[in-house]
């Protein structure tokens, strides 16, 4: 009853809706669009986001996967090293050579090393710290997640940038920058083939979009949330109008 009510009052104010839709159109299309009016015309906003995914193999020289004398124990100090390894993509010269590979400055690279049962939590850092202004542009940010399987030697690399070819260069890169550090340490350490680590990547990273309407989603919600305020505005404004002519009448007649 109440919102047909509403609606009667919203047909009389017609030219106050009138107002309201263009104004929920223009919203609609600034959240969408960035508009320029001289000259005019529409740039897409950045609002779809890329995510790619790629696993390490953390293996020795004499592979493991189909050496049947391996035994638990072997596993488990393989997988340390792996969590050893994931904080090496972290920190260092590794993090700056993936943020080289898709020319991003190295401070806006945002890399979460991996967890264990005894840091079960990531170690405060200002370059991590969450603040309110990173909904505005989370979809513009360059992060890799990498997590150590806690059973196995593998490290899984998840990445996100702005669109699907830059999330796939991204996780790419961790394991190829890992790849090119060990080489070059082991080279100034001379440790021989044998005694080295072996890295094995299960398939290149594949980058797809994770929200691909992303822009008509939020183009009609910024349309429907601004076109429902401006018609509560313009029920209001005429409720304060009626209410302004009343109380003139009533000082009329009090005065008479």
């Amino acid at each position: 009853m109440r919102l047909g009510i509403r609606l009667r009052k919203l047909w009389r104010l017609r030219v106050g809706v009138g107002v309201s839709l263009l104004v929920a159109l223009v919203a609609g299309a600034w959240s969408a669009e960035k508009i320029s009016l001289f000259p005019p015309h529409l740039t897409p906003r950045k609002l779809e986001m890329g995510s790619a995914t790629t696993h390490i193999v953390v293996d020795r020289p004499r592979s493991m996967l189909i050496d049947l004398k391996s035994d638990t124990y072997d596993f488990e100090q393989l997988s340390n090293r792996a969590i050893l390894l994931g904080n090496v993509i972290a920190n260092g010269a590794v993090h700056d050579m993936v943020a080289k590979s898709v020319n991003v400055p190295p401070d806006q690279l945002l890399i979460s090393a991996p967890r264990t049962s005894k840091q079960p939590q990531a170690v405060a850092d200002p370059k991590t710290q969450k603040h309110t202004s990173d909904i505005l542009k989370s979809n513009d940010e360059y992060r890799l997640t990498i997590v150590a399987n806690p059973t196995v030697p593998v490290l899984d690399i998840y990445a996100q940038a702005p669109d699907a070819n830059a999330a796939a260069r991204l996780a790419n890169a961790a394991y190829d920058g890992l790849q090119s550090y060990l080489h070059t340490v082991a080279q100034q350490e001379s440790t021989p083939a044998d005694s080295q680590i072996r890295l094995i990547q299960l398939g290149r990273a594949q980058g797809s979009v994770v929200n691909p309407s992303a822009h008509w989603q939020v183009a009609v919600l910024a349309f429907l949330v601004t076109f429902g305020f401006s018609c509560a505005t313009v029920i209001y404004i005429d409720r304060v109008r009626k209410g302004w002519k009343l109380a003139a009448i009533s000082e009329g007649i009090a005065r008479a």
